[in-house]
C-alpha cells in the first residue's frame, strides 16, 4: 500500500509539473506574440514635421509701386562677365536701416551723380568671370560695368564702403574686386537715388557685349 501511495504521489507532484510547465510556455507565447502585435501597430518611423521656414524677401519694390514682370535672382551676362542682382531693398536716407548701414560701412550721403538723395538701396550681388582675362574694379580701373535704372535719365548712383578702402573680394561690401578665369564673387553693394520709379532695368556693358533684364516693364 504505501508503494502505490508514494507511485501516486510521484505521479501527481510529476503532473502538476508538466502542467506548470505548459502553463509557463504558453504564457511566454502569448507575451511574445502579444510584444510583436503592439509593435505591428505602432509605426518604427517617426513623421518628420514639414518645413514652415518663411520665404525669402528679395525686394522692397511693391512698396514703391513697382509690380514685378520677373522674381529675383535676375542674371545679365556681357563679355564672358555674369551679374547676378540677388536681393534690393529700396529705404527712405533718413530711415533707421539706410543710417545704421551708412554709418557701419562710412557711405558718403551724397555721390557723384546724387547730390540730395531721397533714398539709400542696398543690394546683394554675385558676379562671375567666365571670359579668359582677369575683370577687376580697382584704383587705375573703376569704370561701372552694370547700371541698375528706375526712371528714364535716372540711374542708381554707386556709392563706395569707406570701411573697406583698399580691400579686394570683400563679401560685407566690395570697393575693389580681382577675379581670374572662373571665380566669382557673392558681396553687396549700396547706391543713392534721388528720382521717382517708373520701372526697373538692370544693364551690363562688358568687353564690348550688352546684355539687359527689365524686372519692372516700362
Amino acid at each position: 500500500m504505501k508503494k502505490k501511495m508514494i507511485s501516486k504521489t510521484l505521479v501527481g507532484k510529476t503532473a502538476v509539473k508538466a502542467l506548470l510547465g505548459v502553463a509557463l510556455l504558453t504564457g511566454s507565447v502569448v507575451a511574445q506574440t502579444g510584444a510583436v502585435s503592439a509593435a505591428e501597430a505602432k509605426p518604427t518611423a517617426k513623421p518628420t514635421a514639414q518645413s514652415t521656414a518663411a520665404p525669402v524677401m528679395r525686394d522692397n519694390l511693391s512698396k514703391y509701386g513697382l509690380v514685378k514682370d520677373m522674381e529675383l535672382p535676375v542674371t545679365v551676362t556681357a563679355g564672358g562677365l555674369s551679374y547676378t542682382l540677388e536681393k534690393i531693398m529700396i529705404y527712405d536716407i533718413n530711415s533707421k536701416d539706410a543710417q545704421n548701414l551708412i554709418k557701419q560701412f562710412r557711405y558718403d550721403s551724397f555721390g557723384v551723380l546724387v547730390s540730395k538723395p531721397k533714398y539709400f538701396i542696398w543690394t546683394k550681388i554675385t558676379i562671375k568671370n567666365n571670359s579668359n582675362s582677369t575683370v577687376k574694379r580697382s584704383l587705375n580701373d573703376q569704370q561701372d560695368k552694370w547700371v541698375l535704372t528706375l526712371k528714364r535719365g535716372g540711374e542708381l548712383d554707386p556709392i563706395w564702403p569707406k570701411t573697406n578702402e583698399g580691400k579686394i573680394n570683400n563679401k560685407s561690401a566690395f570697393y575693389y574686386y580681382t577675379l581670374k578665369p572662373g571665380e566669382e564673387l557673392s558681396t553687396y553693394q549700396a547706391f543713392l537715388y534721388e528720382k521717382d520709379f517708373d520701372y526697373f532695368a538692370v544693364r551690363l556693358y562688358h568687353a564690348n557685349g550688352f546684355d539687359e533684364k527689365l524686372i519692372v516693364k516700362y
